[in-house]
């Protein structure tokens, strides 16, 4: 069979926080095991990534931090962008849907549909903050949910019970932007109707299961959206952040990101032919008939990737353009939980992935999670388990044979491959296992069942493990020395098959394999023969995966549910994204007042930008009622309310202690507006 023209992408992560070890198992490690993989085969792979930078979210975060959308992009887009980089992700390219070459594809998407009569544009009433003279998106609007009460439902959709409904059916609801009560509004946006591609879209995906085999669960998901019949969708919405409707009639609104962000492979794409002097190889890859494309995402991503995207592509071809090719497979994961639970950022629950490679290397978490990935339910992690899968299977069992085998040859052999005299059925029946597990793993990660290869992949170390206890080199080596070199050599074949087999798992310690064995990988399709040839030197041995020890882990699991900064810190230390946590905000006291049976405490009424509140201050013994009316002070604005001697405090204010242990109010000067981030 010839070399196959291989396009991979996987799943834009979203810039309003960093990726945590969740994001890895569905969308990222599966992908990256199976590009190199196929990379290892000679097959042309592109893998194509990048941040997806625009929507509702990262708008909230900017106005709760008082920034811009910008300087949250760029923040978590270079977070992510180390964090991959330290994983050891294989990407092509790693780009941001920000970026101008995203927007005018995005655009030319949105004037082709638009020119073919494909977008309606529908007149709709939407919520509007008369004070903020803003339409709001369904994230910027709380209210009560019509069917179950849920308290903190969407404009349009109850996260607590899944109701969908329209606007005006939303009970109390309240503007997040102002805290008022909004009013319904007239606006009109452009809808893409996807009701009208679903016959095609039903034939594409049975036919391209038919051929390729795609997952059942995705398969049911599919199913599950057709059965209730597609409906149009909304491509534009009226939002500041984004990338602009490129009408004259449309000022104001930008396109919907769910239309935008997939199309952000495509610019991706065309940004690394740019870069590397090819400016239509993008071409070969999205609209050559010949190009396998495979999309990894997680399920939650299974209807943008299985129908929308599709849906776009086939309405692009149906006009007079170059036709792009449809993906062959979306093998989606289900999700990883962390210690039982979902990963939570309000309760910190779970582990960033940046903070996690703080502390452990790369490799032993990508082992750990490719050992349990969610491919056909969701799993766990649980770090008792990553501390047995690093010290039991790579350090016991793969890196325990591998120092074996080398101390052996080094001490007795000079350092160099043995030759090989008589092969007993023992040394056989090994040579030929590595032959068939090179082959069995390759072809459960060509079916994208990558948890069950790097099983075989294991398997084998251990047989290999029994094979050197069963031939006692030990013994041999005193009395049949020829032996003893055969065992030897035939341990060093296996160990070459070991290295290129977990090569696309565990990269770095591949490649430090491969530069203990004193020669470089060779074709997957190789990797199970006899690649090492008697006489030739091998270099100096270490130590592959270090053990962890049990305080390590149990330090870990103490701080479960404890801010991150103590997770991953040991000397005190916060981060940059533990900071931006606390809102620092000006306010000016209005009233004050000594709480009754309390030296110590003060309640304040004081005026922020989003209305009064109150605050119980311990400064009673250092200030008078009189002594801090009209002072301009900093607090710290989103403070969990609680309670001191019966009063309700809502935030917390700002003072230092100076040389008498008095304290001092941190105060504004006049020039500086009520409600002001304090950065």
């Amino acid at each position: 069979m010839g070399k196959e023209k291989i396009l991979v992408t996987s799943a834009l992560p979203y810039v309003n926080g960093p990726i945590h070890l969740g994001h890895l198992s569905g969308a990222y490690l599966p992908a990256d095991i199976y590009v190199r993989y196929n990379r290892l085969k000679g097959n042309d792979v592109l893998y194509i990534c990048g941040s997806d930078e625009h929507g509702v979210p990262i708008t909230i975060s900017a106005d709760k931090e008082g920034v811009t959308p910008q300087v949250i992009i760029d923040r978590f887009h270079k977070i992510n962008k180390d964090a991959f980089e330290k994983f050891e992700m294989s990407f092509d390219i790693y780009s941001r849907t920000s970026l101008p070459g995203h927007h005018k594809t995005a655009q030319e998407f949105f004037l082709e549909f638009y020119n073919q009569g494909i977008l309606k544009e529908k007149k709709t009433k939407q919520f509007y903050d008369k004070k903020a003279k803003m339409f709001l998106p369904d994230r910027y609007v709380e209210g009560t949910c019509p069917n179950c009460g849920n308290e903190e439902a969407r404009s349009d959709e109850c996260e607590n019970c899944g109701a969908l409904y329209k606007p005006n059916e939303l009970k109390n609801p309240k503007s997040k932007i102002s805290g008022g009560s909004p009013t319904l509004k007239e606006t009109s946006h452009w809808y893409f109707p996807l009701a009208k591609f679903q016959t095609r879209l039903e034939e594409y995906i049975n036919e391209m299961n038919e051929k390729y085999g795609w997952k059942e669960n995705v398969l049911q998901y599919c199913r599950g959206w057709f059965k209730n019949g597609l409906q149009e969708r909304a491509v534009t919405r009226d939002l500041d952040w984004g990338v602009k409707v490129p009408l004259d009639s449309s000022k104001g609104k930008v396109l919907y990101v769910w239309f935008e962000a997939v199309l952000g492979y495509i610019s991706a794409t065309k940004e690394y032919s740019k870069n590397i002097g090819k400016e239509n190889l993008w071409k070969d890859y999205w609209q050559n008939k010949k190009t396998k494309y495979v999309a990894f995402i997680g399920k939650d991503n299974v209807v943008f990737h299985c129908i929308v995207f599709p849906a776009m592509l086939m309405a692009w071809n149906d006009g007079e353009k170059d036709k792009y090719i449809l993906p062959q497979n979306v093998p989606a994961n289900e999700f990883l939980n962390f210690e039982g639970k979902k990963f939570s950022k309000s309760r910190n629950w779970g582990i960033d992935v940046h903070e996690f490679l703080d502390i452990f290397p790369a490799d032993p978490l990508r082992y750990t999670l490719a050992s349990n990935l969610p491919e056909t339910r969701d799993t766990d992690f649980y770090w008792k388990e990553f501390q047995a899968r690093n010290n039991n299977e790579l350090a016991d069992t793969l890196g325990n044979f591998i120092n074996r085998t080398f101390t052996f040859v080094k001490k007795h052999f000079d350092g160099k491959v043995p030759g090989k005299k008589k092969l007993d059925k023992i040394d056989n029946d090994l040579l030929e296992l590595a032959k068939v597990s090179s082959k069995k793993v390759g072809e459960l990660f060509e079916k994208y069942k990558i948890k069950e290869g790097v099983f075989e992949a294991m398997q084998l170390a251990r047989d290999a493990n029994k094979y050197f206890n069963d031939s006692e080199p030990w013994a041999t080596v005193n009395n049949d020395k020829d032996k003893c070199g055969t065992t030897l050599y035939v341990c060093l074949q296996v160990i070459y098959t070991l290295a290129e087999i977990f090569y696309p798992v565990i990269p770095n310690s591949s490649e430090k394999i491969f530069e203990m064995l004193n020669t470089e990988s060779t074709e997957w399709d190789k990797c199970g023969e006899e690649n090492l040839s008697p006489g030739h030197t091998l270099n100096k041995t270490e130590i592959l995966f270090k053990k962890i020890e049990d305080d390590v882990i149990e330090k870990q699991i103490e701080n479960l549910g404890k801010s991150n900064s103590t997770v991953v810190n040991e000397n005190g230390l916060v981060t940059i994204d533990d900071f931006f946590k606390v809102e620092l905000k000006v306010a000016k006291i209005l009233a004050a007042e000594k709480v009754e049976k309390s030296q110590k405490l003060m309640k304040l009424k004081v005026e922020t930008s989003n209305g009064e509140r109150q605050i119980i201050a311990g400064i009673a013994k250092d200030y008078s009622p009189e002594d801090i009316l009209n002072k301009k002070i900093v607090i710290v604005a989103n403070l969990k309310p609680v309670k001191l001697m019966g009063q309700v405090s809502e935030g917390m204010l700002l003072a230092a202690e100076n040389e008498d242990g008095k304290l001092k109010i941190i105060e504004v000067d006049d020039s500086v507006k009520i409600g002001t981030r304090v950065k």
